[in-house]
């Protein structure tokens, strides 16, 4: 039972960063850049459901929808602002400027919330599923993230073939010129795309609070590293490759850190990154595009 209660306990962690990854692989599959910020909106969004509850007494259900109506509007803002003018600016200056906006949305949470932690209480509640006769308990927030990881998967791959905003995605994504030359407004589409990926970064944010119950203006920080290594892991620009990414992360941190060391388990999932990229440099669902020069 110890095994199946890791590999639940991975699963659950590895369908957070891949909610995380989908906010990743979906800007730079579409916008071509890095969003650094996205662990920061994660930050954001647990702070906007911890102090609708905790201050304005508001409902768990509500302080999420609060968090993502917030967190959605803060991705659109963030673009406009800080990626919109360097459209056609080399990388490493969109780059320099997504560390920017990281800083400055953990600075403005120090100065917003302080430096000191605060205790979340989870949006699930403390329930939980009992099985072998009580041998395996699977928590409440497991079964939440786990549901919500394949139903946001799912809505997003629908979203994507199925929508005419989903068309636009993938026209802006193949080519922006050509996307453009047909009616396509590329800088909208960018838009709708961050603020997507804001959208569910809040999402993530609760979820993780929910399941690790402690919050502080670094929250998002590591999950954001990690989640950004399960989208490169599952094939950047990949929706599925992301959750499939993201949930192999996750099994891979868990069983590390229970059967080999805790303080070896990053440089584990690290280290199985660049393993896999090496055998495989586009990711696992990743394809290889050949560029003209």
């Amino acid at each position: 039972m110890t095994f199946l209660s890791y590999l639940i306990n991975g699963i659950s962690l590895g369908s957070v960063y891949a909610i995380i990854a989908l906010g990743y692989t979906m800007v730079y599959g579409i916008a071509k850049m890095l969003n650094f910020a996205h662990g920061d909106v994660i930050m954001v969004g647990a702070y906007i459901s911890f102090c609708s509850t905790s201050y304005l007494g508001l409902s768990p259900l509500l302080s999420v929808v609060l968090a993502v109506i917030v967190c959605t509007v803060l991705g659109i803002v963030i673009e406009g602002l800080a990626y919109k003018p360097l459209r056609q600016a080399p990388a490493l200056a969109v780059l320099i400027t997504a560390i920017g906006v990281s800083y400055f949305l953990q600075n403005a949470a120090l100065l917003i919330w302080g430096s000191s932690s605060k205790t979340f209480s989870s949006v699930v509640g403390d329930w939980s599923v009992k099985l072998f006769d009580g041998q395996l308990n699977i928590t409440g927030v497991t079964i939440v993230t786990v549901l919500a990881c394949v139903v946001i998967m799912a809505g997003l791959t629908l979203f994507t073939n199925k929508t005419r905003v989903g068309t636009a995605m993938r026209a802006v994504s193949e080519d922006k010129g050509a996307a453009q030359l047909m009616g396509i407004s590329v800088n909208r589409t960018i838009s709708i795309t961050f603020a997507i990926g804001s959208g569910l970064a809040a999402i993530a944010g609760v979820l993780l609070c929910s399941a690790y119950p402690m919050l502080m203006p670094t929250t998002g920080s590591m999950p954001g590293i990690k989640a950004f290594t399960a989208a490169v892991f599952g094939g950047i620009g990949s929706i599925p490759g992301a959750m499939v990414g993201g949930i192999l992360l996750g099994i891979i941190e868990i069983f590390a850190k229970a059967y080999i060391s805790t303080q070896l388990s990053d440089a584990i999932v690290f280290a199985v990154l660049i393993i896999v990229l090496l055998v495989k440099p586009d990711g696992l669902l990743g394809k290889h595009v050949s560029e003209k020069v």
